[in-house]
């Protein structure tokens, strides 16, 4: 596969991302937290295989003081569990489903979502999940140039 960019979407038409900007800031201006969004949006890419996306958020996951543990781990994170949250767990279970959503989201996944999770953070989880798989998507078509 060539990884020579194939379309610049913004220098085609700058209006383009706007819905996703302003999907973007819906989710920053939210309860989350910076640390969960960085692990979501990180996890979401190793899937997707966007690296444009990891590159750009383990950078955030920094920023956000994420300890390092938890991002080199994240692609085993089933593995490594006691790294992480209940919250974290319940997160990142739901963002693979949501992600690689072909089987569904199970039931158990959805239950101990919402049992870490209020109503409102499930709806911002579910936005911030669905926004990196469309950002995923859009770089991973266009092979969007790393930083």
């Amino acid at each position: 596969m060539s990884d020579t960019q194939r379309l610049n979407v913004l220098a085609v038409d700058k209006a383009a991302y706007q819905p996703m900007i302003a999907m973007e800031e819906y989710i920053h201006g939210g309860s989350l937290g910076e640390e969960l969004l960085a692990l979501i949006k990180l996890r979401a890419s190793q899937l997707n295989g966007c690296a444009y996306c990891l590159n750009m958020h383990a950078r955030e996951a920094r920023k956000a003081e994420v300890d390092q543990v938890k991002v080199d781990v994240l692609a085993g994170w089933k593995e490594a569990a006691s790294v992480y949250s209940s919250r974290e767990q319940a997160a990142l279970r739901l963002t693979e489903e949501v992600t690689l959503i072909a089987g569904g989201v199970s039931d158990e996944t959805w239950e101990a979502a919402s049992a870490d999770f209020s109503e409102q953070e499930m709806v911002e989880l579910l936005m911030a999940i669905s926004a990196i798989n469309v950002w995923n998507r859009l770089a991973v078509s266009t092979h969007q140039p790393l930083d």
